[in-house]
């Protein structure tokens, strides 16, 4: 939410209310769903449908970093998340990939949520900006992916 300059409040942008109603739908689907494989095979078929829709280099980065998680961490489940794929462990996202595109953002982000066990001292990344999914950087994924479910 942002306001003006001259301090009134202008509300959610066309972005966030867009991400309000993909979650909105995503949470009706899944209440929808039948038995908790069904839940799971619709869950990733939609994670991958999504991926799908979108436009290079997100597309490519968001296909590297789906199939990195679940080679580092299978123990995720894919999911949507305000439109967006994300990884849960017993039904609580842990990480999710953000495209740039979707907020207009100059690069995509891997976002990691506080159940994530990534603390390091008293301060620690929870989103990591991506321009491009390299090998070093599928293997930095790895690693914080396995670290972020400990």
């Amino acid at each position: 939410m942002g306001n003006t300059d001259a301090g009134t409040h202008s509300g959610f942008t066309a972005e966030e209310r867009a991400a309000m109603k993909d979650h909105a739908q995503e949470l009706k689907t899944e209440a929808r769903r039948r038995s908790h494989a069904d839940k799971a095979a619709e869950a990733e078929r939609d994670v991958l449908a999504k991926i799908a829709e979108m436009r290079d280099p997100d597309r490519v980065m968001a296909e590297r970093v789906h199939a990195v998680v679940a080679a580092a961490a299978p123990e995720l489940a894919p999911k949507l998340w305000y439109g967006m794929p994300a990884y849960a462990l017993d039904g609580k996202i842990v990480c999710f990939f953000q495209s740039a595109e979707k907020f207009k953002a100059r690069y995509a982000t891997l976002g990691f949520s506080d159940l994530a066990k990534l603390d390091e001292g008293a301060m620690w990344a929870a989103g990591f900006a991506l321009s491009e999914v390299t090998p070093e950087v599928e293997t930095r994924i790895a690693a914080l992916v396995k670290q972020a479910v400990g």
